[in-house]
């Protein structure tokens, strides 16, 4: 019986995969695809792994992943797995000032119709950092400084990110980072907090009443879709965060999410 080459294998796959988009790079989209997959796996995979994920054949992705190590994108670890290397970072925060550059258009508009302080956050490895923020006009608001970090328990956008997380992995991130008290309010089981992220998948919105700094009221909604796991809110004192106008607040913050996801999505002009 005829034997398949390394080569037909690699045909059939690029024949069952969608055409490339015009004028694209194929080696470009699998080496981005390939750095996806092992971030999708928590940053450590095997060759074997990324071969029965991707559908590529050993040959290639090995080739694939040598240039990757060779540029510093990838790092082979002594077992001869492969983890994503240490230029990513550089990327990364790179990639993360300019999230919080295309967010601010749509966090004005958030303070224009709230007239509350609008916030965008990320998930970074266990922790919650600020990437961009839109202050409100009034007199008494809200500062969070861009660049801090907090941990996800105590604020809005920590339960709105974290929300559709399995609960088992949430359990493991409360482990590792503790349940410290900001205020006499603040969440401190795990069972508390896994009740609240419940709360937040059946009204379609995540509240911080006090938890954080006593007197503030923070809502929060994760981007959908988004490329990282961001989320945007409002912050305000608690008189004027109130029942009342978190029924006309949080109308908005869904819309803009879902904007700002188009946005996100968007290739942008061709080149």
């Amino acid at each position: 019986m005829p034997t398949s080459s390394a080569s037909d294998a690699s045909t059939e796959v690029a024949a069952s995969k969608p055409p490339a988009a015009s004028g694209g790079v194929q080696s470009l989209e699998r080496a981005f695809d390939l750095l996806e997959r092992m971030a999708d796996a928590g940053g450590e995979v095997g060759l074997s792994e990324l071969s029965a994920s991707s559908g590529l054949p050993l040959p290639t992705i090995h080739r694939l992943m040598r240039t990757l190590v060779a540029c510093g994108y990838v790092r082979q670890q002594p077992n001869r797995r492969y983890s994503l290397g240490p230029r990513l970072i550089r990327l990364g925060e790179s990639a993360s000032r300019l999230l919080g550059t295309w967010a601010r258009p749509y966090l004005a508009r958030l303070v224009e119709e709230t007239g509350e302080t609008a916030n965008m956050a990320l998930l970074d490895g266990d922790e919650i950092v600020y990437v961009a923020q839109v202050p409100s006009k009034h007199s008494m608001r809200m500062f969070t400084e861009v660049g801090r970090r907090v941990l996800p328990h105590s604020t809005g956008v920590g339960k709105a990110l974290l929300a559709h997380t399995p609960p088992e992995e949430v359990r493991a991130l409360l482990a590792r980072t503790g349940m410290p008290a900001a205020t006499e309010k603040t969440i401190t089981t795990p069972e508390g907090f896994l009740d609240a992220l419940e709360e937040v998948r059946s009204a379609g919105f995540a509240v911080d009443d006090n938890e954080q700094e006593i007197g503030v009221r923070c809502l929060a909604v994760s981007v959908p879709n988004s490329p990282t796991a961001a989320a945007i809110s409002i912050s305000g004192p608690a008189g004027r965060v109130t029942e009342a106008a978190v029924e006309k607040i949080v109308p908005v913050l869904q819309e803009v999410a879902v904007e700002l996801s188009a946005a996100l999505a968007s290739s942008g002009p061709a080149a």
